[in-house]
């Protein structure tokens, strides 16, 4: 009833946060080189970050942006499925 229902929702939002830390674990991966560059015009510096640095800023966001989106989380929740369906037929 209700309690199997509550703890599959949590099941399901813990699962949820894992692919998207995962998600931006694989973002920041992809997305290192503009990191590195963003970090070093952001060094030693404290509100000019934000119009010094914008065009560092937008290229990052712009590359992030490929790799973390609703469409990239639904692909990575139906990969998971898939893996534990037939986790579940080959018991």
């Amino acid at each position: 009833g209700y309690l199997q229902e509550a703890r599959e929702n949590h099941v399901k939002k813990k699962v949820e946060e894992a692919l998207r830390s995962k998600m931006k674990q694989k973002a920041l991966k992809e997305c290192d080189v503009l990191c590195s560059k963003y970090a070093e015009c952001a060094r030693g510096r404290t509100f000019s970050v934000v119009w010094t640095c914008r065009k560092q800023a937008k290229e990052l966001n712009n590359c992030l942006h490929q790799f973390t989106n609703d469409a990239i989380l639904e692909d990575m929740k139906k990969a998971y499925m898939d893996e534990q369906e037939s986790k579940e037929k080959n018991k």
